[in-house]
């Protein structure tokens, strides 16, 4: 069994990715689970969300506390948020972001960075004036990791949304996918 932990900020889209994730994995035959954790937060507030992909039944519930990928969509959250806690030695963490800076705590991590906000403008991908960049995101997971298919993960992104939305943000999964940074480094 595999864990991602996803970090963002309400309503950047992190519950949506998380869904879509697991959404491709079951199209591939695996068992998931997906679920947000936040209390009353509105918009702007620190938001996590959970996936658990495997090969057979899924028994566990409740919070993923040690995850083996993180990602996170928001780059400030990692200066105020510990974005590796629990996360398994052999872990990998996904920033949106240009080259990462060192970071305290992410000393010997592998780290990878993807300039999903660059790409997300450049497609348009906005909501209430934001750029919303969950798809690129997990095109660049599907690269680091190999959890699921870029095909299964746009095929999933096409079913969300249809029309010239889904195709924008089957797009957005495809570049997050080729433009993917530092793939064999660590920070």
């Amino acid at each position: 069994m595999k864990g991602v932990r996803f970090h963002g900020r309400g309503g950047e889209g992190i519950v949506i990715a998380a869904e879509l994730l697991a959404n491709a994995a079951f199209k591939e035959g695996r068992w998931v689970q997906a679920f947000p954790y936040f209390g009353g937060e509105r918009r702007g507030a620190p938001v996590t969300a959970y996936v658990r992909i495997a090969d057979r039944t899924i028994r566990l519930r409740g919070p993923l506390y040690e995850p083996h990928y993180v990602v996170v969509l928001n780059p400030l959250l990692a200066e105020t948020v510990n974005v590796t806690e629990g996360l398994k030695k052999s872990g990998l963490i996904l920033i949106n972001g240009r080259r990462q800076r060192s970071r305290p705590g992410l000393e010997g991590r592998r780290v990878v960075t993807v300039d999903a906000t660059r790409i997300a403008v450049k497609l348009g991908l906005f909501v209430a004036g934001s750029a919303v960049v969950n798809t690129v995101m997990l095109g660049a997971l599907a690269r680091a990791t190999k959890l699921v298919s870029l095909e299964s993960l746009q095929q999933a992104i096409r079913e969300r949304w249809s029309g010239e939305l889904g195709e924008k943000n089957a797009k957005a999964a495809l570049l997050g996918y080729v433009l993917l940074r530092g793939i064999d480094k660590t920070a």
